[in-house]
């Protein structure tokens, strides 16, 4: 395909995701108890109540839904990117587990004998809270992938070990749930993925955490186009492999653990939200990188109005919501390419 078709298609993604972010912020802010109710939210906007509402809930989740999804979207490439595999996830190198067993823990602290008398332990349990362990926990989890890796030179070897510490760090989840039950169901609303409590705080830490991590990665996109070449070709050009690696593998695990601990564990988004990019306007990973940020947000943008309004008043977890879509998406795109 020509240079400047390749443009025009970008061009024309770029142009088709800004409106999508568009159109998922105003969905967003007219999804309430009735779910999606553009008719009502302009009828009751001129009530104090109702606006209370949009600038102090509807608004901040709604924001913080896009930014979540930026974050994994822009994980998902780079961990695409550092595999150079179109199946890996954000979640491969133990983020997942970890962020789970860190939760556990805090709500199994709350549940212990005596807890709920001792005004220590809940102040302590208070100050650290779920969002504050699920980070710790989350960050824990790829730096004992790349611990027990030794390093981030080998890829396999750090897959390998992402699979080791998250199948470890699962069954460490599992056996204190199984001594605290009280414990189990938190863990499940929490890890189901949720912007039912994003706010200020939450909004001011991811997009600072956004920042933080998309200027380096971007800066890093010429390493990353050069891997695509192979590991010898890139060690060729001057890549110093383990330098890059590390630094690509520390940008993964921050965006990840941040939008975990903020948004619970969203499955699908930052798998999905590259393929999509490559597959409709495929370019170099700086583009890919800055796409799949918009894509992701887009993404959840979208899962959580629906999450909102297919049952409301009531809400299905986001997580679940970006799991079906997901799902259905990868199976009918295996399905075509198995009957082409």
């Amino acid at each position: 395909m020509r240079p400047g078709s390749d443009r025009q298609r970008r061009l024309r993604l770029a142009a088709a995701l800004a409106a999508l972010l568009l159109a998922g912020l105003a969905a967003g802010l007219v999804t309430g108890a009735q779910g999606f109710s553009p008719s009502a939210f302009w009828a009751d906007l001129h009530n104090e109540q109702t606006w209370l509402i949009v600038t102090g809930i509807r608004a901040p989740r709604t924001v913080g839904a896009a930014l979540a999804g930026a974050l994994l979207g822009l994980a998902g490439a780079i961990a695409q990117g550092l595999f150079r595999n179109p199946l890996a996830d954000p979640y491969l190198l133990g983020s997942a587990a970890g962020a789970g067993l860190g939760v556990v823990l805090v709500l199994a602290a709350a549940t212990l004998p005596g807890a709920a008398a001792s005004s220590a332990t809940l102040a302590w349990i208070e100050q650290v809270g779920l969002v504050s362990a699920a980070f710790v926990g989350a960050v824990a989890g790829i730096g004992l992938t790349v611990a027990l890796a030794g390093g981030a030179l080998h890829t396999l070897r750090l897959l390998l070990a992402g699979v080791v510490v998250g199948v470890l760090l699962g069954a460490a989840s599992d056996l204190v749930t199984v001594l605290s039950p009280e414990a189990l169901r938190g863990k499940q609303a929490f890890m189901l993925g949720s912007t039912s409590f994003l706010g200020p705080p939450a909004l001011a830490l991811m997009a600072g955490g956004l920042v933080v991590v998309a200027w380096p990665a971007w800066r890093h996109a010429r390493a990353l186009d050069a891997l695509t070449l192979g590991e010898d070709s890139a060690a060729s050009l001057g890549l110093d492999l383990a330098r890059v690696r590390l630094v690509l593998v520390l940008l993964l695990a921050g965006a990840t653990a941040l939008a975990v601990s903020q948004a619970g564990l969203v499955a699908f988004v930052g798998l999905v939200a590259p393929h999509l990019v490559r597959r409709h306007a495929p370019g170099a990973h700086g583009w890919l990188l800055a796409a799949s940020a918009g894509m992701g947000a887009a993404l959840l943008l979208a899962a959580d109005v629906l999450s909102r309004a297919v049952i409301a008043p009531q809400e299905l977890p986001v997580g679940v919501v970006t799991a079906v879509l997901g799902g259905i998406y990868l199976f009918v795109l295996l399905r075509r390419r198995t009957m082409a």
